[in-house]
């Protein structure tokens, strides 16, 4: 799987904007500590819709009073938390419901 790195991100930025990295790259550190301060501070519900991209949302989960411990099989009390979600927009659910070309690797 091939991961892609912010630093890689801002320099798509900078070549499609026509600027320099270290220029994209303060606003694209900007845009990600905004998104994670807001989603950091959601009490316990959030919702960040950004048009044509997708939905980040924080949901608060259910406490769970009966879970059990699988490497001793304990009854444990598993308290509310809150967990992330994306639900992809559109534009990007239509390019990713698109069927994958089978590339045959030929060594």
């Amino acid at each position: 799987m091939k991961t892609v790195t912010k630093k890689e991100v801002a320099k798509r930025v900078a070549k499609m904007m026509g600027e320099k990295i270290y220029v994209t790259e303060e606003f694209v550190n900007a845009v990600f500590t905004v998104l994670r301060e807001i989603l950091a501070e959601a009490d316990p519900e959030i919702r960040i819709e950004i048009r044509d991209f997708g939905v980040f949302e924080v949901k608060q989960t259910k406490p769970k009073p009966k879970a059990r411990n699988p490497r001793t099989g304990e009854i444990i009390y598993v308290p509310a938390r809150r967990k992330t979600h994306f639900k992809p927009g559109k534009i990007l659910k239509d390019i990713l419901k698109e069927p994958i070309e089978n590339k045959t690797n030929k060594s």
